[in-house]
């Protein structure tokens, strides 16, 4: 009798192990894949910044390129609603020379839900930042607080993608990219910017920077630019972040010995200084423009120029006689 107690209680420890294990198995086939756990032992170790980016952590990851580059735009909800400002950004990538695939390395920020929930409908990568104590899913009109308040925040998250390793471009959702920029990008700069206006020399850092479309490698010293330009707002706390870069960059050279590089606008262009041959332009920028209504509509036009342009033979482009409409909305 004992032998077979025994017998007994070998065969219930046994078929209670393996259905502990199969609930387990279970557990973790109906967990998503971007669910992360935290060891207990380990939660008071962790920092507010990596529970605030835990879901970017992957994205970065899927998304960079071989040398571990990723491009980063950012929108609310007015600019990811249908027929609004991503559609366009995105559409440019699809009509662009041969860099649709460049898509496959962008990641979309978005700072509200709606914009999270649209963002997934048309694109494979997208990360929700939740502001805090901000809604930002409305107009922001340009240099408003709000406006300003969103402009801050790309820059943590810039800062915390330098941090984990990955360089970057950012691009501001209202640029077109027809070509790919990246042809552009030096390999001893720190930092490659486009501006407002180029005086020919690449290396003068008093070239007017537009912030629109820049590109950073990682390295502790770009990390500690960016966490200084965020700390500057503090001196100018009504400027905006592209004042204040334009007003600390000096500093940035000699404190921190940042290379920085400015891209001829001939290249990237943008409504401020752009150039009418499109054999050139890499990008266009709505900059010097205010007003979401006016930005979409040069935007669709420059957009159909550009459809018109790649349409006709290449003898023909070159012959120059087709060009981009005047920005009509956003000039006058």
């Amino acid at each position: 009798m004992r032998i077979q107690g025994n017998y007994v209680c070998m065969s219930v420890s046994f078929f209670l192990g393996v259905g502990a294990t199969l609930l387990l198995v279970l557990f973790y086939q109906q967990t998503p894949s971007h669910v992360f756990f935290l060891k207990a032992e380990n939660t008071e170790n962790v920092t507010h910044e990596e529970v605030m980016f835990q879901d970017l952590a992957p994205l970065l990851k899927r998304a960079a390129t071989w040398d571990k580059t990723v491009i980063i735009t950012s929108v609310n909800w007015v600019f990811a609603q249908p027929d609004s400002l991503l559609d366009i950004f995105l559409q440019s990538f699809r009509n662009g020379e041969k860099i649709d695939y460049l898509l496959n390395h962008l990641i979309i920020v978005a700072f509200d839900a709606r914009a999270f929930e649209r963002c997934k409908l048309v694109h494979t990568y997208c990360f929700e930042k939740k502001a805090e104590n901000v809604n930002f899913d409305g107009a922001e009109w340009f240099m408003s607080p709000g406006y300003n308040n969103l402009v801050w925040e790309k820059i943590r998250i810039q800062q915390y993608i330098l941090e984990q390793g990955y360089n970057f471009v950012f691009t501001d959702v209202d640029v077109m990219w027809f070509r790919n920029p990246l042809k552009h990008i030096t390999v001893y700069a720190d930092l490659t910017l486009s501006c407002d206006g180029f005086n020919g020399n690449p290396d003068d850092v008093d070239n007017y920077p537009n912030t629109g479309l820049f590109y950073v490698k990682s390295s502790n010293k770009t990390a500690e630019m960016m966490q200084y330009w965020h700390e500057a707002r503090r001196r100018f706390s009504t400027d905006m972040d592209q004042n204040i870069f334009n007003k600390i960059k000096h500093e940035l050279v000699d404190s921190l010995g940042i290379k920085i590089q400015f891209v001829d606008t001939k290249y990237f262009s943008g409504f401020c200084n752009y150039n009418e041959d499109m054999d050139e332009v890499f990008t266009m920028h709505s900059n010097c423009c205010v007003g979401l209504e006016k930005k979409v509509s040069d935007l669709r036009n420059i957009l159909d120029d550009w459809k018109n342009y790649t349409s006709l033979p290449i003898g023909e482009r070159k012959k120059g006689l087709v060009t981009w409409r005047v920005p009509g909305r956003c000039i006058h």
